[in-house]
């Protein structure tokens, strides 16, 4: 029986699973990682965690599966994208990373579209002019940090680092160039005036590579920390919300992927680019074929500021029970969700959060109910923006470790009145991660077989009697954005 393992590298934890072909999850493993946030609106984590944890698991999947390292026909790693890791020509990392929710450059986000038409690059690369690109963090960077910028040698993203770990072989996995802003996608290439924009020299971007592609073979030095045997194949990656819509399912038109991680992404399968400055757009894993994307700056990372910041600490099922003893709408409580500034669909790095119609009548489950709401607002203002360019919502599904939450999935259906059907078996990116390593590798026959590995857990149906105030509850969330940023 081949096995493989898919590692993801995420916002909030490490995860990793040992699966076996074609339908047996093995073992699976998770270790936490620390977000950083020294000023307003920045979002750093330092690559040697990822690391670390990385070795951590694949030891633990090891020893709780008993499957010899031989066994192992290969490893993928998953991962948010595009954070920014950056090393010098020794291979030393220059700075913690920047991740993709960092929002610390707005002021060369309005240079670079003073620069270049927004128009001509979101045709030409599929994505819009805003704070997620690599070029305006690098200028950042340039501007604040001279002395780290002149030393880059090598720029590339979460899973290409923990892959550079692995193998020694520096490669730039095919979204995470493209997310960056990297990428002609009408010609599927690392275009060399795109890679200008970050002022960088062209060697300081490495070759792209597929998701399934096989890049390297694991180290002799690699395979000391990890316990895997030398020469195991490492595949080119995959963006972790990628990975992850894949193992729920998201392979055509209709289908919705709502995933509920440290960051919450809102993913649906197409067979075509349509170009929004509001959405991402990224390729698939099943060639051919896109994947237009929302992905807010924060979610399961902002409930978790919240309850360690102002709610005494409580735990999220506490918290939860607290917020279903409230009514819908929270009672007037209000919250916007932008603590780490907004990406899609507003892209604004200058928005901030905010709680609104407080009183002393207001509890712990009010604050708590309020700011479940406002993701679920948040959500259902990308629905608007897919529907707005053409995709169609038939289908959704749900994910990830925030979708466990019956409470805040209950609230999500009220607020879109829609039914949401959670997965049974469906461990997140690193699972996506690990059967495109079994494609990569030639131990899966097809794309499809990933389906063996997750099933339909329960439907959550929404309530129509708050559909109404729910209804209402939206108009005052996006008018209170449009009132504070003064449009």
């Amino acid at each position: 029986m081949p096995c493989l393992i898919g590692i993801d590298i995420g916002t909030t934890s490490t995860a990793g699973i040992l699966i076996g072909i074609p339908d047996r999850v093995l073992a699976t493993a998770s270790r936490p990682v620390t977000l950083s946030s020294p000023h307003p609106g920045w979002a750093e984590q330092d690559p040697r965690q990822w690391w670390s944890n990385t070795r951590e698991i694949v030891r633990e999947l090891i020893r709780a599966s008993g499957v010899a390292p031989a066994e192992i026909a290969g490893i993928g790693v998953a991962g948010m994208l595009p954070a920014i890791v950056l090393l010098d020509g020794s291979g030393s990392l220059l700075r913690p990373s920047i991740q993709q929710s960092d929002g610390r450059c707005g002021d060369e986000v309005e240079a670079l579209r003073r620069e270049v038409p927004e128009d001509v690059f979101l045709a030409r690369t599929g994505n819009g002019i805003n704070q997620q690109l690599a070029s305006c963090k690098l200028r950042w960077l340039e501007r604040h940090e001279p002395g780290v910028f002149c030393r880059i040698a090598t720029v590339f993203g979460s899973y290409d680092y923990v892959n550079w770990r692995l193998t020694g072989s520096r490669r730039i996995e095919q979204n995470w160039a493209l997310e960056a802003g990297f990428v002609d996608i009408r010609e599927n290439r690392v275009a060399d005036d795109l890679v200008a924009l970050a002022h960088l020299p062209r060697p300081a971007l490495p070759r792209m590579a597929a998701s399934h592609e096989v890049i390297g073979a694991l180290s002799a030095q690699a395979a000391g920390e990890t316990g895997l045997r030398e020469g195991t194949p490492v595949i080119g990656g995959a963006a972790d919300l990628v990975a992850s819509a894949l193992a729920a399912g998201v392979e055509r038109r209709g289908d919705i992927l709502v995933k509920f991680g440290g960051a919450i992404d809102i993913l649906t399968a197409s067979d075509r680019v349509v170009p929004d400055r509001r959405l991402f757009t990224d390729y698939h894993l099943v060639p051919g074929l896109y994947m237009p994307n929302g992905c807010m700056a924060t979610g399961g990372s902002g409930l978790d500021w919240m309850a360690a910041t102002f709610l005494g600490g409580e735990p999220h099922a506490a918290l939860d029970n607290r917020a279903a003893c409230v009514p819908a709408g929270s009672e007037g409580v209000s919250i916007l969700p932008y603590f780490l500034g907004e990406k899609t669909p507003l892209h604004d790095p200058s928005a901030r959060g905010l709680v609104a119609g407080l009183s002393l009548s207001h509890g712990r489950g009010h604050v708590w109910r309020a700011l479940l709401e406002a993701y679920a607002y948040a959500v259902a203002h990308h629905m608007e923006v897919l529907a707005d360019i053409g995709h169609s919502a038939e289908r959704f599904r749900v994910s990830d470790g925030g979708s466990r939450s019956s409470t805040w999935m209950q609230i999500v259906a009220d607020v879109l009145q829609q039914p949401l059907g959670r997965l049974e078996g469906h461990p997140g990116s690193c699972l996506g991660a690990a059967w495109t390593a079994a494609v990569g590798t030639g131990n899966a026959p097809s794309w499809e077989g990933i389906g063996r590995f997750v099933h339909p857990k329960d439907t959550i149906q929404p309530n129509p009697g708050n559909a109404k105030v729910y209804g209402e509850g939206y108009a005052r969330f996006r008018d209170l954005y449009l009132r504070l940023r003064g449009a």
